[in-house]
């Protein structure tokens, strides 16, 4: 079993004394995986569920699928996404699965209400019920199915076409079936992790996740900011999808959410994506450097997301503007249901060594 070691990566604070504390590790690396900025424990394997949304979408891109659907940027970047549901949302997923000629019966995702409340109440004032649209991996799912359509040889818009494609994908969330093939050969890849020999557990939107070594995926997304160390198409297709996410980092996550903030205020400098239990990765394409972070207490908002603005922070060359605006979320005020600034999260010594 795994011992805490990790060090205290952010602490609250409340009547000028540390409330609570967030350990933590994190690793910012190039491409070859020449370690940049570390603390805690690196060579930890994590469960880095949806953070590597982009890397699980690069299959869409290569296999000619994306260009013979016509997927458009929203779309594709909603295949990274862990979207809060909202309509625009609800839509784009509604809109790949046309151009592949099914409808969101064939999604294996699960069904969620969203997670904006304002997208939540406004389905339950309308007597509604959410469905797997409303689910935040429907863009992933979506994207597998579109991935579906070269795979099986179907082609959209006719009813064999369609039928042999439901045929298709029935399982496609099972490790074994050719489709979650492809796509974790892709993650094993770009990451250079044997997954074949890591641990397996199922994801919330039911496919498999692979516990890999946090230094092995602050690797991959270097390598898919520079394109070091991949085939050409494979090149191609991460600069496509970091494209499409910084032409509509909205699609990403939704409003108010930190990952289409950071995206929106800092376009293609950064990539970042969250996933479960408070796992983090990213990539700053101008420097060709990859991030991985994992909280030990699962925390994202409290803890994940302050270290992720830190070492944005840290690493970036920034306007006095964009310094300004991102230290609001780095050092962040907690306030009480009256409004009252009661103490802050802030970065703990450990970032700053």
């Amino acid at each position: 079993m795994h011992e805490l070691a990790n060090p205290v990566l952010v602490e609250a604070l409340r009547g000028g004394i540390v409330e609570s504390a967030h350990r933590g590790a994190f690793v910012v690396a190039d491409a070859q995986g020449g370690v940049v900025h570390a603390a805690g424990d690196i060579e930890r394997a994590v469960f880095p569920r949806s953070a590597i949304k982009v890397m699980q979408a690069l299959p869409l891109v290569e296999s000619g699928a994306a260009d013979a659907l016509g997927l458009d940027d929203a779309e594709l970047a909603l295949a990274c996404a862990s979207h809060n549901g909202e309509p625009e949302h609800v839509r784009v997923a509604a809109s790949m699965l046309a151009k592949a000629g099914v409808d969101a019966a064939v999604l294996e995702c699960g069904t969620h209400w969203p997670y904006l409340d304002s997208a939540q109440h406004a389905l339950a004032a309308a007597g509604r019920q959410p469905g797997a649209l409303h689910n935040n991996c429907s863009g992933k799912h979506a994207g597998f199915v579109c991935l579906g359509t070269a795979l099986c040889g179907s082609g959209s818009g006719s009813a064999s076409g369609s039928g042999t494609l439901r045929g298709f994908l029935s399982g496609y969330v099972q490790a074994e079936h050719p489709l979650m093939v492809r796509v974790t050969q892709a993650v094993a890849e770009v990451t250079g992790a044997d997954l074949s020999q890591a641990p397996r557990g199922v994801d919330g939107c039911s496919i498999p996740t692979y516990a890999i070594p946090l230094r092995k995926l602050a690797q991959g997304m270097a390598r898919l900011a520079t394109g070091n160390a991949l085939a050409s198409a494979r090149a191609q297709a991460a600069r496509r999808l970091f494209a499409a996410v910084a032409a509509a980092p909205f699609m990403v996550a939704g409003s108010g959410r930190f990952d289409t903030r950071v995206m929106q205020q800092l376009g293609a400098r950064v990539f970042c994506k969250v996933g479960a239990e408070a796992v983090y990765c990213a990539a700053f394409p101008e420097l060709g450097l990859g991030v991985a972070l994992k909280m030990d207490d699962g925390t994202t908002a409290r803890a994940a997301e302050v270290t992720m603005a830190g070492l944005i922070r840290r690493h970036l060359r920034l306007s006095a503007a964009d310094a300004a605006w991102l230290d609001l979320l780095a050092d962040v005020p907690l306030v009480n249901w009256r409004g009252v600034e009661v103490g802050r999260l802030r970065g703990a010594a450990a970032m700053s060594r």
